[in-house]
């Protein structure tokens, strides 16, 4: 089959100049790729061939060799795992829309050092290309297990690549960098030195399942003397499971790159969680809680789970059965005993062992994050900025431990600018008058920290929580009380602050709920497209309105949740309450007492509406009309 040339697509043209022109502070990072996708292709194969009898593919000896030849300077990682297709070579290596190369190039601009760049290679999954840091051209040779034809694919990053269809290539992979030139700047990036590759691997690689060799004339070098036979093939990894191993024989540092390989993850971890399970079924698990939020934690096609071993042998890559939906940012390793190798993500589902695995792997999760609250608040609060939001989801979802969630999970308040309480905390310093946890829900805590329902509770001292996540609009109904006190939301129902701080009578109150009975009455009708009531407010000290929701209504924020989710809700109207103590509201009840002409008096109540739906960061159902309105009434009070 002749040779054919093709071009790269845009995006992974750019791609390959950032690689070429090495804006990477630590070029070492291409073998650690090469070698983990190696990995990965031996362990798929060796999946595949547990699932397939009728596969027709050598498994006798799976491993990674490493083979420098000094003279052409060139460096070639090889497997013998599931290798590729010629149409797959296109797909995977050709092209890598799929592997998220828009948003990689768009954090790779906004990273704001080059240490915080290099991570991202292996984070959006095109970790092959890291191969161009250090050489001016890349040659791969594949043949896919089963198939009879290989692919020999080459590109020198320069805007094409050619492939070809070969008849002679082993099962597996191989891919030989031609490395750059040496020079000065390579000096400390020397790939031919076989001590510099012993050392990326023992950093990066040392964990790994599979043997990793030193072949060809390097191996061995500085063993053997002179007129000994070539060495033998050397393994420069010691493949021990970090997991099956007690918590003082492994260092951080092992721990750290384990979880480094397993995430694509440049950062440590901020937490390391070891699980080793005795009795009628065993398992070992160790677990990785990430330092930062992935881009991509909160869309569909978010790749969660951990790894599955059944005695040391690899199973699955992402097996979500494992923990929650509301852990799916855990990263780590379960290897069971007694499950089958042969096992299906459907079996998986229903196993009564993998059942039993989530509900002690969720619990040590949890006790973790709770211990860390605990124990050191800086890293709690990195935990919480990070992965707050996506908890909470189980506060929806896990009922069984919604009480650790709770114990775990922390609030903004009214009462502090950058502190954090927990339920626990806000309960303990409510006065005992109090009758509910207060809470207010919106976009952000700028918004809702200034919004007109605050005002009352600020200036009585009472505490309000302020709840910014769209998950929090949720679990608020469903948790409901805590500890015998309702979850109340300002926005929501009529708030009674009177025996907390109002010195108003009831015989005061009554007085002036008569006074502004008429206005009360006509703004309802006049307003009546828009609200289902207008009445005085206790919440309101500054503001003159607020727009409040029926207790039992849903909030605008979760009706924009459920249509985003396509489902159809109804409009809902709400309640404009009114400060009976602001100068507009009373000139406005005056002026409704005093004149015939309704025209300018029911503009006013209209206005006074819309700047209800601003406060609240809404927008008025006509912005052009009210602002023409407003420009208006300040010209003539000019």
């Amino acid at each position: 089959m002749p040779t054919e040339t093709f071009e790269f697509q845009v995006e992974a043209r750019q791609l390959l100049q950032l690689m070429i022109h090495s804006i990477y502070s630590n070029k070492d990072v291409f073998l650690r790729e090469l070698v983990s996708n190696a990995s990965d292709a031996l362990d798929k194969l060796r999946l595949a061939a547990l699932r397939d009898d009728a596969l027709d593919a050598d498994v006798s000896d799976l491993h990674i060799e490493l083979e420098i030849d000094r003279e052409a300077r060139t460096l070639t990682v090889r497997d013998n795992g599931i290798g590729m297709s010629y149409d797959e070579v296109g797909q995977l290596i050709g092209t890598i829309a799929n592997s998220g190369t828009a948003e990689f190039l768009r954090e790779l601009r906004e990273a704001k050092d080059a240490a915080g760049a290099e991570g991202l290679i292996g984070q959006f999954g095109v970790g092959f290309y890291s191969g161009f840091m250090v050489a001016d051209e890349v040659t791969l040779v594949t043949r896919r297990a089963g198939e009879t034809k290989g692919t020999r694919w080459s590109s020198r990053g320069e805007g094409t690549y050619t492939l070809q269809e070969v008849d002679d290539a082993p099962q597996g992979t191989s891919v030989t960098l031609h490395l750059k030139p040496a020079d000065s700047d390579n000096q400390l990036h020397d790939y031919t030195s076989v001590w510099k590759i012993k050392e990326i691997v023992k950093r990066y690689s040392d964990f790994i399942t599979w043997p990793v060799k030193l072949v060809g004339e390097a191996a061995g070098e500085g063993d053997a003397g002179e007129g000994d036979a070539p060495a033998e093939p050397e393994t420069l990894n010691s493949m021990k499971a970090l997991w099956a191993r007690s918590r003082d024989e492994v260092s951080e540092d092992e721990y750290h790159e384990l979880y480094k390989h397993i995430s694509h993850d440049w950062r440590d971890p901020l937490e390391t969680v070891q699980l080793q399970a005795e009795g009628t079924f065993e398992y070992q698990a160790l677990l990785f809680v990430p330092s930062h939020a992935p881009h991509d934690l909160f869309t569909q096609n978010f790749q969660r789970g951990l790894q599955l071993y059944v005695k040391r042998v690899f199973i699955m890559d992402d097996c979500e059965a494992l923990l929650p939906p509301y852990l799916r940012f855990v990263k780590g390793v379960v290897d069971a005993q007694d499950l089958s190798l042969n096992v299906s993500r459907e079996i998986l589902q229903q196993d009564r062992h993998i059942l039993m695995m989530q509900r002690r792997l969720t619990k040590k999760v949890l006790a973790s994050v709770k211990s860390m609250k605990a124990d050191d608040a800086e890293r709690y609060g990195t935990f919480w900025r990070e992965f707050g939001a996506v908890l909470k989801e189980g506060l929806v979802t896990d009922s069984d431990n919604r009480d650790a969630l709770l114990a775990v999970s922390s609030f903004a308040t009214t009462h502090g600018e950058d502190e954090q309480v927990t339920l626990e905390q806000y309960a303990q310093r409510m006065p005992d008058e109090q009758e509910a946890v207060y809470y207010i829900t919106g976009e952000s805590r700028q918004s809702i920290d200034n919004s007109p329902h605050v005002e009352a509770f600020r200036e009585r001292g009472i505490e309000v929580l302020l709840l910014t996540d769209p998950v929090d609009e949720v679990w608020v109904d469903v948790v409901g009380e805590f500890q015998g006190k309702r979850l109340q939301s300002i926005a929501k129902g009529e708030i009674d602050l009177g025996a907390q701080g109002d010195e108003k009578s009831e015989g005061e109150r009554e007085k002036q709920a008569e006074e502004f009975a008429g206005l009360l009455g006509w703004m309802t009708e006049q307003l009546a497209e828009d609200v289902k009531e207008v009445r005085l407010s206790s919440r309101l000290t500054v503001s003159p309105a607020c727009i409040v929701a029926d207790a039992d209504d849903l909030t605008p924020a979760l009706e924009n949740m459920y249509r985003a989710m396509g489902q159809e809700v109804p409009r809902t109207k709400r309640i404009l309450e009114l400060n009976p103590a602001h100068q507009l509201v009373k000139g406005l009840n005056q002026a409704h007492g005093e004149r015939e002409d309704r025209s300018e008096l029911t503009e006013t109540a209209e206005l006074l509406y819309s700047l209800a739906v601003l406060a609240e960061g809404g927008r008025p159902a006509d912005p052009a009309r009210f602002v023409k309105a407003v420009a208006d009434r300040l010209g003539r009070s000019l």
